[in-house]
């Protein structure tokens, strides 16, 4: 017995956009946003346990990955946030037509990475 019912689309039929990659990103940063809360965790931990064990923690995030991680950590909360504010925006019914839905979008990116870049600079000795 044949099953000619017509099948669901899947990411074969559709063309790569710019929306699919931040849903897919939003979601990705939220992940790493509570997964990276366990270092936090640990560094506040340490932080009170004693200069020993802050000392170690503070050895960590000196490491090329600790260094990876905070990076990741930093840029996942500013995409995510900014990618909130752009929902918040749809959420008030702003925002919905395509070109400035794509505008939107692209702001996001160059928003996340400029504030990130931003943060960096500040922590790594920028100006007061």
């Amino acid at each position: 017995m044949a099953d000619n019912r017509p099948l669901s689309p899947h990411l074969g039929i559709y063309r790569w956009q710019i929306t699919m990659t931040m849903s897919i990103l939003h979601r990705a940063t939220g992940v790493a946003l509570a997964v990276g809360s366990i270092p936090l965790v640990w560094w506040l931990v340490a932080a009170g346990t004693g200069p020993e064990e802050y000392a170690r923690v503070a050895d960590f995030f000196h490491t090329g990955f600790g260094q990876f991680l905070l990076i990741g950590w930093i840029f996942s909360l500013y995409y995510h946030l900014c990618n909130g504010v752009r929902h918040l925006c749809w959420d008030a019914g702003w925002g919905f037509e395509i070109r400035t839905f794509y505008i939107t979008g692209y702001v996001t990116w160059v928003a996340a990475l400029i504030l990130t870049a931003f943060t960096l600079w500040r922590a790594y000795g920028g100006a007061p």
